[in-house]
């Protein structure tokens, strides 16, 4: 959890001084640490809570380059991947809930996304497959907000 930290703090202050190429790369970096850790971190919170930060990181990222097709895609990934997770018996109980608590999250900052930016094709893909949950969804993330604020997020 420290690498991942130290690594999203070096790739928040290259963001916030516009080097942005480099903070992409440790973005990436902080991203793929998270996938790998999603499963194995004893704080299912803090794990499933840096996976949120480093795709909604790299999502602002690309805003800032004017990429905002790319944006949507890490939107999308992360709350598609918490939705899966949410579902997966073979995962612990607490990931489960961890994931579904945080994926109230990812689908307001879809949501803000999409009212600002508009629909892109999987965002709409995501939001219709998904339609019939999301307002439960949407509920239990105002009863339950993630404590955790590691990057810009």
């Amino acid at each position: 959890m420290q690498y991942w930290k130290r690594t999203t703090e070096i790739a928040n202050r290259l963001f916030e001084q516009g080097q942005l190429v480099d903070a992409r790369e440790h973005y990436l970096q902080a991203l793929a640490l998270a996938q790998v850790l999603f499963e194995r971190w004893n704080d299912v919170d803090e794990a499933v809570a840096a996976f949120v930060i480093a795709h909604h990181n790299l999502a602002d990222l690309h805003l800032r380059l004017n990429q905002p097709h790319e944006s949507a895609d890490y939107l999308c990934a992360a709350h598609q991947r918490l939705l899966q997770a949410s579902q997966e018996a073979r995962l612990p109980q607490g990931l489960r809930d961890a994931a579904l608590r945080h994926s109230g999250r990812t689908y307001t900052e879809l949501l803000s996304f999409i009212a600002e930016y508009g629909q892109y094709p999987r965002t709409a893909r995501l939001l219709n497959r998904h339609s019939a949950g999301a307002s439960a969804v949407a509920a239990q993330a105002q009863t339950a907000p993630s404590p955790h604020t590691y990057g810009i997020h």
